[in-house]
C-alpha cells in the first residue's frame, strides 16, 4: 500500500501569539504588555484545529441572499454558515470590535490591533464588520443622542445574530455605505439624496455600488442633503419596528473575502438620522476612515505573518535533494526576505496603533501622515509576499485544501478598500502640506538621521519631498510614500530588532532594488537567524 512520505504536518495546534516573537515584543514595546495574558489565550484559541477549520468552512459555504419569502414579501436578509457566526462571536467576545472605546486605557488600541492581527490570519471575512464597528464610534460621537442610544450595544460583547430591531438586541454591529458606481473614491459626486421627514429624521433615496456587511444592524452612509454631502446613520429597522426600505439587489461575487457579504443596494425612502453637521459628511465620516485604514494595515500585516509562518513551517519539515528546504541556501534567502517584509509591516503597524492611543501633537501627525502611507505600502506588498510564500509550498500550496490560496485571494482587498493606492499617496501629500510640524515629527521618528545606514536614504527622502513641493508634482507621490514607509520601517528595526534583521532590511530595502522580487538578499547576512526568528513553534 502506498505510504505518504516527506509531507509536513499541518501547522496546528499552535498559539498565534506565543509563537510570534515580533508581535509579542511589539505589544510590550507599544504599551499593551498588560494584555499579554488575554492575547495568549486568544492566540491559543485561534490556533486550535477546530477554529482553523471554521475559517475553511466559512469560505466554502458562502453567504446567501434571500430577497423575498415564498409569498413574495421583502426580506433582504443574508444567511451565513454557522462557522461565520462562531468566528464573529469569538471576535466580539474578545472585544475586537470596540474594546478601546468601551475600556479606554494606555495601549488599548495596540492590544486590540494585536488581537485582530491574529484573527485575520485564521479568517479575514469576519474582520470586515469588526473593523467597521470599531471605526464607527468616533463618527457616531458627532451625534450625542445617537451615540447614547447605540454605543452601549456596540460596546457589548454578546454577539446577537438575530435579525430584529436593534433595541430588542443585546449587541449591534455597524456597516458602511459610501461608494457609488459613478464616483468610486470621488465621494463628492455621490447622488444618493436625503430628504427631511419633518420630525428631525431623513429619508434616503438612491443607490450604493458597495455596501459592506449588509447583515449589520445599521450603516453609516453619505447622501446629498439641502446643504451638501452629509453623513447619516441608517438602521436596518425603523423606530416603528418595520424593515427599513433598504433593498439588497445582489451580493458581490468577489475574488476573495468570500465568507463576508458585500452588497449592492438601493434605498427607497430609507429612514436615517443625521450624524454631525449637515453638509460636512466627509469630515464627519473621515474619522471612521482613519480607523478602518489602520485596520487595513493590521489585516495585511496579519496575512503576511500567516503566509510566512506557513512557508517556514513547510520548509522546516520538507526534504529536497537530501536536505531540509530550510537548509538550502537559496531557500533560506527567500524565507529570510519574506520574514523581513513581515516584520517590517508588523512593527510599523503596531507603532501606528500606539499613535491612536495617544493624544499629543506628534501622535496626531503620525495618524494623519503615516496611516495612509502605511496602508499604501503594506497592502501593496502583501499580494507579492503571499504569492512567494505559496511557491515555497509548491503544488500542495496551490490547492484549496491549503490556506495559501485563500491568503492570496484575500491579499488585494485591503489595498482597494478604504481608498486605493493613488488616493493614499495623494492623502500623504495633503497631510504633509497641511501639517506644519510634519517634517519635524517624522525626523524624530526616523532618528534624526543619526544612523549611518539610514542617513543617506533620509536625505534623499527630504529632497524628493522638497522637489514635489517646488514643482507641485503629484506624479511622484507613490515614490515619496514608498520611501517614507521604508525609512520608518528601517528606523524601527534599527531601534528594536536584532542586528541581523536591521542590517538585512537596510541592505535590501534602502537601495534601488527595494520592492523587487524576494530572495535577492546580499552576501554576508545572517539569513538563518532571521528565518528562525520568524518561525512558528511546532
Amino acid at each position: 500500500m502506498f505510504e505518504v512520505q516527506n509531507q509536513p504536518p499541518p501547522l496546528e495546534p499552535y498559539n498565534l501569539f506565543a509563537t510570534d516573537v515580533v508581535l509579542r515584543d511589539a505589544v510590550r514595546r507599544e504599551g499593551a504588555g498588560w494584555a499579554e495574558r488575554e492575547l495568549t489565550a486568544l492566540g491559543a484559541t485561534l490556533g486550535k484545529p477546530e477554529t482553523i477549520q471554521l475559517g475553511y468552512d466559512a469560505n466554502r459555504f458562502t453567504p446567501q441572499l434571500r430577497t423575498l419569502d415564498r409569498y413574495g414579501h421583502r426580506l433582504d436578509e443574508v444567511e451565513f454558515h454557522p462557522a461565520w457566526h462562531e468566528l464573529l462571536g469569538l471576535a466580539l467576545k474578545c472585544g475586537l470590535h470596540s474594546s478601546p472605546w468601551a475600556n479606554p486605557k494606555p495601549g488599548a488600541h495596540v492590544a486590540r490591533a494585536a488581537g485582530t492581527y491574529m484573527l485575520g490570519q485564521i479568517e479575514s471575512g469576519v474582520y470586515c464588520p469588526v473593523a467597521m464597528t470599531y471605526g464607527s464610534v468616533p463618527t457616531l460621537r458627532h451625534a450625542p443622542g445617537i451615540a447614547a442610544e447605540w454605543l452601549p450595544r456596540i460596546f457589548s460583547r454578546n454577539y446577537d445574530r438575530s435579525f430584529r430591531p436593534a433595541k430588542l438586541k443585546t449587541a449591534a454591529l455597524i456597516g458602511m455605505g459610501m461608494t457609488e458606481n459613478q464616483g468610486g473614491s470621488d465621494l463628492r459626486t455621490n447622488m444618493t439624496r436625503a430628504e427631511p421627514a419633518g420630525d428631525g429624521s431623513y429619508r434616503l433615496y438612491g443607490h450604493k455600488w458597495f455596501m459592506s456587511a449588509p447583515m449589520c444592524d445599521a450603516f453609516l452612509v453619505l447622501a446629498q442633503s439641502g446643504k451638501g454631502l452629509s453623513c447619516f446613520l441608517m438602521p436596518r429597522w425603523t423606530p416603528g419596528e418595520e424593515r427599513n426600505a433598504i433593498r439588497i439587489l445582489r451580493l458581490k461575487d468577489k475574488l476573495g473575502n468570500r465568507s463576508n457579504a458585500s452588497s449592492e443596494v438601493e434605498f427607497h425612502g430609507a429612514y436615517a438620522q443625521l450624524v454631525g453637521e449637515e453638509g460636512r459628511g466627509i469630515p464627519t465620516i473621515i474619522e471612521m476612515g482613519n480607523y478602518t485604514r489602520l485596520d487595513c494595515c493590521i489585516g495585511s500585516s496579519g496575512l503576511m505573518r500567516q503566509a510566512v509562518a506557513q512557508a517556514i513551517h513547510h520548509a522546516r519539515h520538507r526534504t529536497a535533494f537530501q536536505k531540509k528546504l530550510i537548509d538550502q541556501p537559496l531557500m533560506t534567502n527567500v524565507l529570510a526576505d519574506l520574514a523581513l517584509e513581515s516584520e517590517g509591516a508588523t512593527v510599523l503597524t503596531m507603532r501606528l496603533a500606539r499613535a491612536y492611543d495617544e493624544s499629543d501633537e506628534a501622535a496626531q501627525v503620525i495618524r494623519r501622515v503615516i496611516t495612509p502611507a502605511a496602508k499604501f505600502w503594506i497592502c501593496k506588498r502583501t499580494p507579492f509576499l503571499t504569492y512567494e510564500a505559496m511557491e515555497v509550498l509548491g503544488g500542495s500550496g496551490y490547492i484549496e485544501e491549503s490556506i495559501m490560496p485563500r491568503l492570496y485571494r484575500e491579499a488585494p482587498v485591503n489595498s482597494i478598500w478604504e481608498g486605493p493606492g493613488n488616493i493614499m499617496c495623494l492623502d500623504v501629500l495633503r497631510a504633509m502640506e497641511k501639517t506644519s510640524n510634519a517634517i519635524d515629527v517624522l525626523r524624530h521618528e526616523l532618528g534624526n538621521g543619526k544612523d549611518a545606514r539610514l542617513k543617506p536614504f533620509n536625505e534623499q527622502l527630504e529632497k524628493r519631498l522638497l522637489g514635489i513641493r517646488e514643482r507641485n508634482d503629484e506624479s511622484q507621490a507613490r515614490a515619496l510614500t514608498r520611501e517614507l514607509v521604508l525609512a520608518l520601517q528601517a528606523a524601527l528595526l534599527i531601534r528594536h530588532a536584532p542586528r541581523p534583521v536591521a542590517d538585512a532590511f537596510c541592505a535590501s530595502r534602502l537601495g534601488a532594488e527595494a520592492g523587487s522580487t524576494f530572495g535577492l538578499l546580499p552576501r554576508g547576512l545572517d539569513l538563518r537567524a532571521i528565518t528562525e526568528r520568524a518561525a512558528p513553534a511546532d
